[in-house]
């Protein structure tokens, strides 16, 4: 074999692979040879279309802002916006129709007023008792906190003023009332906004009766000397603890808990029963009511079912009758009061 083809054998794989190599290099740079000759080429842009002389359209130059031909157009008024408040104020009464489930309270909330200025102004037909009220009612609803009140052929604003605790000035300025300030005459029968005017309610109320009492209460015929004594902590009379319609006010002194027909009612605290009795009772209808012993009793009134009796000894949590609705009440439910030394305290204050 000869040199050369010696050489050619033992360096076979270096020979192809530079040969291989020199081939895709020299298509590298082919390639990019085209590609620039391809690009350099750019299409002109088309020659503008020429334009008659006597086509040529004149230029018009515009006032100037600020020079007296700027304001050569017709003229008119600037509208100024003006953004009106979504609680704009009222100052006439307005109409409500009551649905079931509402309460005098919850109204007054939803009109932002204090429950007493709804009850003072229908009581043509609460006649100053919140649970009378009904489903279908109509009731007036003030536009302000006070007294909406129908002047009578009598009254003076001084007399007025007096008997509702307010000021001449707060009623004359009114808008809602209309009066000529120059001469302020009101007529007979028309209907006056008193604004922080207030009233005594009549109050329809299950009196207090202790333990000791000597039996001449016609609510309690016997006396109830010993028995269980409270521990001045209180639990909640009701599996609920949360309202189904009034709160404690002043034209309410007691809470309304959410119990429905039949649904089981604890005793508050350990006490005495001093009364479980049916029937009206100003309009609470069958109630209960424990001496606890230590200043406190509690009530719990519009019972279904009295579930013990008078001078029972009871304790704290002790199923003592079901809820309902009788007496002067518009749904079940149970109205729970607390006293203390004959007085209502809030019972928020001491259900825990």
């Amino acid at each position: 074999m000869s040199k050369l083809a010696s050489i050619f054998k033992n360096n076979l794989f270096s020979i192809i692979s530079w040969a291989v190599t020199l081939i895709l290099v020299g298509g590298m740079v082919g390639g990019s040879l085209m590609w620039k000759k391809n690009t350099a080429t750019v299409q002109a842009p088309p020659p503008e279309p020429t334009v008659a002389p006597d086509e040529i359209q004149p230029e018009v130059a515009m006032p100037a802002l600020g020079m007296p031909e700027s304001f050569s157009s017709i003229e008119r008024e600037i509208q100024i916006k003006t953004n009106v408040p979504a609680d704009k104020p009222r100052y006439k009464p307005v109409e409500y129709r009551v649905s079931r489930g509402d309460s005098v309270f919850a109204i007054s909330e939803s009109f932002k007023l204090k429950p007493e200025t709804v009850l003072w102004a229908n009581y043509d037909v609460l006649q100053d008792d919140p649970h009378s009220l009904a489903p279908g009612m109509v009731l007036k609803i003030p536009p302000t906190d006070g007294i909406y009140y129908q002047w009578k052929e009598n009254d003076t604003l001084e007399k007025v003023a007096n008997e509702f605790k307010a000021n001449i000035d707060d009623i004359l300025n009114y808008p809602g009332n209309d009066i000529d300030l120059a001469d302020p005459k009101i007529e007979s029968g028309s209907w006056v906004m008193i604004p922080g005017g207030e009233r005594e309610f009549v109050q329809w109320l299950v009196p207090t009766v202790a333990r000791g009492s000597s039996g001449t209460s016609p609510t309690n015929q016997n006396s109830c000397p010993g028995g269980a004594i409270g521990s001045g902590g209180f639990v909640w009379p009701a599996d609920n603890h949360f309202l189904s319609g009034n709160d404690y006010w002043s034209g309410h002194l007691g809470i309304d808990i959410a119990a429905g027909e039949g649904a089981p009612v604890y005793a508050a605290d350990s006490g005495v029963v001093t009364m479980a009795q049916g029937g009206y009772n100003y309009g609470y209808g069958n109630v209960i009511q424990i001496d606890h012993g230590n200043g406190y009793s509690t009530l719990y009134a519009h019972l279904s079912t009295i579930g013990v009796s008078v001078c029972s000894s009871v304790s704290a949590g002790q199923w003592i009758g079901a809820a309902g609705n009788t007496g002067n009440s518009q749904g079940a439910h149970l109205h729970f009061e607390v006293r203390q030394n004959g007085g209502f305290i809030n019972p928020w204050f001491v259900l825990p």
